[in-house]
C-alpha cells in the first residue's frame, strides 16, 4: 500500500469565493470539483476545499486530512493491525472508494482509493 497524495482540508461557506485566492496561491486550477451529498468539494494543489453550510460541513469535520492511497483493502488491514478503528467502512463515492479511520492515537483520517482514471490524470501524469 502506498500513499499517493495527502490533502489538507480547508472549510468554507462558499467554494466560488474560496477558489480564486487558492488558484493564485497555488498557481493551479482545481484538479477536481464536485458535489458530494450537500457539500461542494474542490481539490487544488495540496488542499481539499469543503464548502457548504456549517451544519453540513460538520458531518466531515472529524477527519483532519484526506489521504489518497493505491489500495484501500490493504490499507484497511494495515489500520486494523495497528489497532485503528474504521469508523466509516469502505464506501463508493464519486472519485472511487473511501473510508474513515481513527488511529490508535486518536487522529482521524479520510482515506480514498481513486478510480484508475484519476490516478493516471492527477498522480502519474
Amino acid at each position: 500500500m502506498t500513499i499517493l497524495k495527502t490533502y489538507a482540508r480547508l472549510w468554507t461557506d462558499d467554494l466560488d469565493r474560496a477558489l480564486p485566492l487558492l488558484t493564485e496561491l497555488t498557481g493551479a486550477q482545481p484538479d477536481l470539483r464536485l458535489t458530494f451529498h450537500s457539500v461542494g468539494l474542490a481539490a487544488i494543489g495540496d488542499f481539499l476545499v469543503i464548502a457548504g453550510p456549517a451544519g453540513e460541513r460538520a458531518k466531515y469535520a472529524h477527519a483532519s486530512a484526506t489521504v489518497v492511497v493505491d489500495d484501500l483493502d490493504v490499507l484497511a488491514a494495515t489500520l486494523r493491525a495497528a489497532d485503528a478503528t474504521i469508523t466509516t467502512p469502505a464506501t463508493s463515492g464519486p472519485t472511487g472508494r473511501f473510508l474513515y479511520a481513527r488511529h490508535a492515537d486518536g487522529a482521524e483520517i479520510e482515506y480514498v482509493e481513486w478510480v484508475p482514471e484519476l490516478v493516471q490524470r492527477l498522480i502519474r501524469s
